[in-house]
C-alpha cells in the first residue's frame, strides 16, 4: 500500500488550482495566444483578458486597475519597490536611503544591499523577540531620511503580523514611501488597500495557488518608483516586456478566490495550526513555539525541539512522507539558523532546530494526526543521534 503523502509547506509554494488552471488553458491555446501589444484580433483578445485580470486584482485589493503592475513573480516585484523607489527618490534629490526590517525576505534584504552596492545606504531595522518592527527604529530612520520603509505585512517563517496601517500612515505623515511584501498576507489575512494606506505592495502567484513565475507590485504613486528593468513602454515603462499573458490570467483568477476564500481559510487553518501545536507540545514539553506571544497569521507555525537539528528532522518527515521547511541555512557543510530567527533573538541551539509547518486549503486533521503519530520516533532518533555527534 502507498503512503500517504503529506504536505505541510504551504508557505514554500502551492498547487496550481483546478479553477485557475481553467481560467488560463485558453490564453495557451491558438485562439487566445496573441502578444497583447498588437492591434489586430488576436492581441485585443490578449489585451482583454489582461485588462479584465487587472479589474479583478485592484477590486479584490482596494486599488485602481492602473495601479497593478505585473512581474515575474514576488522577487522581482520587491526589488522594483525597494530600489525603484530609491532610484526615484535619488533623483528628486531626495535621500538615497532604504530603510528595512531584519526579518524581510531575502529579496526585500537583497534589493537593500543592492542600493548599498549603487552608492545609496541600507538601515536595517531590528525587531523584537516576537518579530515586530520597532517602533523606535522607524522613527530614527525617519528622521534621518529615507526613499522607503518596506515591512513585511506578514512573515514567511513565523507568521507575524506587523501594524502596516499604522506604519503605513506614519510613513505617509512623513511624505515617505511604504512598501509591504503581502505575499504571505493575500488570502490568509485581510489585505484591503482601502484600509491601509500603503504606497507599494508585493504579491505573488503561486502562494495562492497560480503557477510559479507570475506576481505584481500594487504601485499607488506612480512616481514613488523608477523603472528597473528597460525595454518597451509595456505597463507605463514600469515593467516593459511582452506581458505573461496566461499567467496573469491565473493571477486574477487565484486573487478572486484567495479574496473570496479568506476567512474560511483562515478559520480551518487556525484551527489546524492550534491543534499541531498543542499536541505536538504535549508529546515535546521543551519544544518552543517562535512568536506565539504575538498574533500571527493563522496557516503557520515555526518550532524548534532542543536538542535537534532541523535538517534531520527535515529528512525524517520526508522519509515518513510529511513535507515541511526547516527554519536554517546550509553554508559550506554547517547548518546556521535563519536570519528570522536570529533577529528575534533565539539562542543558536534553538535555530538550528526549528521547522516551519504551514498549512493551506486542502489540508485537514488527518495530516496533523499523520505528524503527531511519527513525532516522538523521530524526535527521540535525532537526538540520541545528536547526542553522540556532540559528545
Amino acid at each position: 500500500m502507498a503512503k500517504r503523502l503529506v504536505y505541510l509547506d504551504n508557505a514554500a509554494t502551492t498547487p496550481v488550482r483546478p479553477e485557475v488552471l481553467e481560467a488560463m488553458l485558453p490564453y495557451l491555446g491558438k485562439d487566445a495566444f496573441g502578444n497583447p501589444s498588437s492591434a489586430h484580433r488576436f492581441g485585443r483578445t490578449a489585451r482583454a483578458g489582461v485588462e479584465e485580470a487587472k479589474r479583478t486584482i485592484a477590486e479584490a485589493l482596494g486599488v485602481e486597475p492602473g495601479q497593478v503592475i505585473f512581474t515575474s513573480g514576488g522577487t522581482e516585484a520587491d526589488n522594483l519597490a525597494v530600489i525603484g523607489s530609491a532610484l526615484a527618490a535619488r533623483d528628486r534629490g531626495g535621500p538615497f536611503r532604504v530603510a528595512v526590517t531584519a526579518t524581510e525576505h531575502k529579496a526585500v534584504l537583497a534589493a537593500a544591499h543592492a542600493v548599498r552596492h549603487l552608492g545609496g545606504e541600507e538601515i536595517i531595522l531590528p525587531v523584537s523577540a516576537s518579530g515586530v518592527v520597532e517602533e523606535a527604529a522607524v522613527e530614527a530612520a525617519l528622521a534621518r531620511g529615507v526613499a522607503v520603509v518596506s515591512v513585511m505585512w506578514v512573515n514567511n517563517e513565523v507568521g507575524t503580523i506587523q501594524p502596516v496601517a499604522a506604519l503605513a500612515e506614519r510613513c505617509r505623515a512623513a511624505r515617505v514611501c511604504f512598501h509591504s511584501d503581502a505575499v504571505q498576507a493575500l488570502g490568509k489575512v485581510p489585505v484591503s488597500l482601502t484600509d491601509v494606506g500603503c504606497t507599494l505592495v508585493t504579491i505573488s502567484g503561486h502562494k495562492i495557488g497560480a503557477p510559479k513565475g507570475i506576481g505584481a507590485l500594487i504601485v499607488r504613486d506612480r512616481h514613488a518608483v523608477e523603472a528597473i528593468i528597460h525595454g518597451g513602454g509595456q505597463q507605463f515603462g514600469l515593467r516593459p516586456g511582452t506581458e505573461n499573458v496566461p499567467g496573469i490570467i491565473a493571477l486574477g483568477k487565484a486573487v478572486e478566490l484567495a479574496a473570496q476564500e479568506q476567512a474560511e481559510l483562515a478559520r480551518r487553518a487556525r484551527a489546524l495550526r492550534d491543534d499541531l501545536e498543542r499536541r505536538l507540545l504535549e508529546l515535546v514539553p521543551d519544544a518552543v513555539i517562535h512568536g506565539s506571544q504575538m498574533e500571527r497569521a493563522p496557516h503557520v507555525t515555526n518550532v524548534s525541539i532542543p536538542g535537534t537539528d532541523s535538517e534531520a528532522l527535515l529528512m525524517h518527515f520526508d522519509l515518513d512522507g510529511i513535507a515541511c521547511s526547516s527554519g536554517s541555512a546550509c553554508s559550506t557543510g554547517a547548518v546556521e539558523p535563519s536570519h528570522v530567527l536570529t533577529a528575534m533573538g533565539v539562542p543558536r541551539e534553538l535555530g538550528v532546530a526549528a521547522l516551519r509547518f504551514s498549512f493551506g486549503r486542502d489540508n485537514a486533521l488527518e495530516d496533523v494526526d499523520a505528524v503527531v503519530a511519527v513525532l516522538p520516533r523521530i524526535v527521540e532518533k535525532v537526538r540520541a543521534l545528536s547526542a553522540v555527534l556532540h559528545r
